[in-house]
């Protein structure tokens, strides 16, 4: 009998797997309230399992919530949130405010939902044009994206770019990078391990040795490679 999957022993939720809410500072979101206030960053830290650092923030209705800092951002900083904010930095507006060219990041794509777009170290978004109740921006993928104009956005672009292009020198360091992201690391190749572990094992050497192509409906310990691929092999001319 087949051992499971990696897949599978993670959907069990066992220590390996289990998201290490506890280390997190806490939700990095909007608050669901509507108006126009104004606020100070009174602190800017640390979030375990994300690369960008987050501002804490105080409204003076009393209210506090972290937030991506973007780059400039300082302690004692004074920003304005919602409705009718100047285009500044730090600042968080409605798209549909912001004008063509604009630079945003941690956008919403509806009012309401905390941000959900260009939230990584260093990513930004563009407003490229509007239509209607909607904004379409440019997300750091290059695609575009209609949200809605009512949606929150940071001004400004997330701090902490270029963590990618720092070295890790050391397999510890890659080890608690994964730690408090709840995954499984160092991940084996299939083909390195033995034919009991894994569909793609065994054999004189490590490779597949058979095709990898398998049915979007496989059962679950069968279900790797290349999943209902619509087409395999070398392309014509090359």
């Amino acid at each position: 009998m087949g051992k499971r999957l990696l897949q599978q022993r993670a959907g069990k939720g066992s220590p390996n797997f289990r998201n290490p809410g506890w280390l997190r500072v806490g939700k990095v979101r909007y608050p669901n309230i509507s108006g126009h206030f104004v606020g100070k960053v009174i602190d800017i830290v640390h979030n375990p399992g994300m690369n960008a650092p987050v501002a804490l923030v105080k409204l003076e209705n009393g209210m506090k919530f972290f937030m991506q800092a973007v780059q400039g951002m300082f302690i004692n900083q004074k920003i304005e949130f919602g409705k009718g904010s100047p285009i500044a930095n730090g600042n968080v507006i409605e798209v549909g405010d912001a004008p063509e060219g604009a630079t945003i990041c941690n956008v919403e794509e509806n009012f309401g939902d905390g941000g959900k777009y260009a939230r990584s170290a260093g990513a930004y978004a563009i407003v490229v044009g509007k239509s209607g109740d909607k904004v379409l921006i440019r997300l750091p993928s290059g695609k575009i994206k209609a949200v809605s104009s009512k949606a929150r956005a940071t001004v400004g672009i997330v701090a902490g770019g270029g963590v990618t292009e720092k070295p890790l020198l050391k397999a510890g360091a890659n080890y608690w990078k994964y730690k408090v992201k709840a995954r499984k690391w160092p991940r084996v190749r299939g083909v390195a391990m033995n034919a009991v572990d894994h569909p793609h094992g065994g054999g004189l050497h490590q490779s597949v040795s058979r095709p990898s192509t398998v049915s979007r409906n496989a059962p679950p310990g069968r279900k790797v490679g290349h999943i209902a691929a619509r087409r395999t092999g070398r392309k014509e001319g090359k």
